[in-house]
């Protein structure tokens, strides 16, 4: 499967600069400007748990919003129905688009597992205090009590949804290497994981930190495959489940980017 770089000639890389950055400019202020209108609402949904499920619903018509003002709507392909809550959720990570879509494609209430840098975020940080859960990945002890955190979330029937890369590819549509926190968490608290593919947010919108990466109006792809069952396994069933995730996963992006 073709890296990034690989598809894009440096014709088109400069030829389509200054667009591009127009264009990640345009979306960077239709989001902090709505975020700025809804932050009171918001920060008056989180002052409390019981808040949390309307916060999610009011974050869904944000996400929905967000990509049709950012003119990258979401068209997802229902491989396979969601399973009732809970469930863990799996998501290729290539753009900061991922999460705005995550809300796009997930019907019901579900918190997420994000990097920790998100609670330096201004306005932005108020979701992950509590109702979202920031983990720092470089501290053993912190990443620990946050999967007990997620844990516990899934004790309570709310579904879980995160990133097993960690973070975001640099050599997308290429995936980084999954990490085991999700599948010791599944297969512990015997909750099924539902895979998705974001095909090409990584086409739609590059880093913004990077201003010549990608960024052009589109439809955003995601596919949603079947559930996979995890009562019955163990400890020792989490390396075989997480490659089977991950090829799950990668199959959409293989059809979508065949070329070596």
């Amino acid at each position: 499967m073709a890296e990034g770089e690989a598809l894009r000639s440096p014709l088109r890389k400069w030829a389509f600069a200054l667009p591009r950055l127009l264009f990640k400019g345009w979306f960077a202020l239709a989001f902090a400007l709505s975020l700025v209108v809804l932050y009171l609402p918001f920060r008056m949904l989180l002052r409390k748990p019981s808040g949390y499920p309307a916060a999610f619903r009011l974050m869904r018509g944000w996400a929905r919003f967000l990509g049709i003002a950012g003119m990258m709507p979401l068209r997802v392909e229902w491989k396979g129905q969601l399973p009732p809550s809970p469930y863990v959720v799996c998501i290729n990570h290539s753009s900061y688009l991922d999460i705005v879509h995550a809300f796009n494609v997930l019907p019901e209430y579900f918190v997420f597992l994000g990097k920790h840098e998100l609670l330096y975020w201004p306005l932005f940080n108020i979701f992950f205090r509590d109702m979202h859960i920031a983990v720092n990945r470089s501290n053993g002890a912190e990443a620990a009590r946050a999967l007990m955190r997620a844990g516990r979330a899934l004790d309570a029937g709310i579904s879980v949804g995160l990133f097993p890369e960690g973070t975001i590819s640099g050599h997308a549509p290429r995936m980084l290497p999954f990490k085991d926190g999700a599948f010791r968490l599944a297969v512990k608290k015997q909750v099924p994981i539902v895979p998705i593919t974001f095909v090409n947010n990584w086409l739609l919108f590059g880093d913004p930190e990077q201003p010549w990466s990608r960024g052009r109006p589109g439809i955003a792809r995601a596919v949603v495959h079947p559930a996979v069952p995890t009562r019955g396994l163990g400890p020792a069933d989490v390396d075989n489940l997480r490659q089977r995730v991950f090829d799950t996963i990668e199959s959409p992006l293989r059809q979508a980017y065949p070329r070596p």
